[in-house]
């Protein structure tokens, strides 16, 4: 019996950023410090200096030249839409300033829910992970479910919980997609591989849950079936590596890193501008 089509990150549009459609959350409603990422400090709640009346950024095509490019990193995975135009029923925060608060409080938890359903998401379109796709989906239902809650509701939902029983399921699915893979695979969840030198390594089916790669020379490097979920790739070089088939790979995690038009990326995700050739 033909098994039904798998849903595909890049088929979910609600699963990427629409700031056409946000009333500017992510400008908002959180905090960010003076440093290397962001050019001032902003509290949590109090607009961006750089927001303009229509909620878009007034320097969104110089945002790395202009000290901000924490912003280029950053993604809602499509929450900022979710809460305006669902959760809020497309009224703004400033059309209805009473909202304001409510709504930058849910914006943090609709932002990990759609997190969730990224990964989710992913797991399901792995022919590998066919032996739990069955809990995948019903956790996949759960979560667009709770997405749909009214604000109070879900402000009450406990995340932390939620991702500890989504994880057991994800966790399943990188041994089912790395098993795939021929041969010893390394091991590097949660270590600390901070500038480490990985140019040309073969990291195929390599645990990096969680990894530190920050600033590592990963140039050239094969990542494919790699496990990456939550590993910290800013700064890391990745000029000529192949990520084609990373699992659990964002497009915040690109966008922190340095590559090149030699890198070899999923289809579901793109090239950031930042990243030259």
């Amino acid at each position: 019996m033909p098994h039904e089509p798998l849903p595909l990150v890049q088929d979910r549009p609600d699963l990427k950023a629409d700031c056409a459609s946000c009333f500017g959350l992510c400008c908002v409603a959180l905090p960010f410090a003076r440093s290397s990422d962001f050019a001032v400090n902003k509290a949590a709640g109090t607009p961006c200096k750089n927001l303009q009346g229509d909620f878009r950024c007034g320097i969104h095509t110089r945002l790395r030249d202009s000290g901000f490019s924490g912003c280029t990193v950053f993604d809602c995975f499509g929450a900022g839409q979710k809460v305006s135009q669902v959760t809020f029923g497309g009224h703004s925060w400033r059309e209805v300033p009473g909202s304001a608060r409510q709504m930058f409080d849910v914006f943090p938890v609709m932002r990990r829910l759609h997190e969730l359903l990224w990964y989710v998401t992913e797991a399901l379109s792995l022919p590998a992970a066919r032996p739990v796709h069955g809990e995948l989906r019903r956790a996949q239902d759960d979560i667009e479910a709770r997405t749909r809650l009214d604000a109070e509701q879900l402000a009450e939902i406990d995340v932390d919980a939620l991702r500890g029983e989504v994880n057991v399921l994800l966790v399943r699915t990188g041994e089912l997609v790395r098993a795939e893979v021929p041969g010893r695979k390394k091991n590097h969840r949660g270590a600390d591989l901070i500038g480490a030198r990985l140019k040309g390594a073969d990291l195929r089916g390599a645990n990096l849950r969680g990894a530190y790669l920050i600033a590592a020379d990963l140039s050239g490097a094969d990542l494919r079936r790699a496990d990456v979920i939550g590993a910290d790739f800013r700064d890391a070089d990745l000029r000529g590596a192949d990520l084609t088939d990373s699992i659990f790979l964002t497009q915040a995690q690109l966008n922190a890193a340095k590559g090149d038009a030699t890198t070899k990326l999923p289809a579901s995700l793109g090239r950031p501008g930042h990243w030259q050739g």
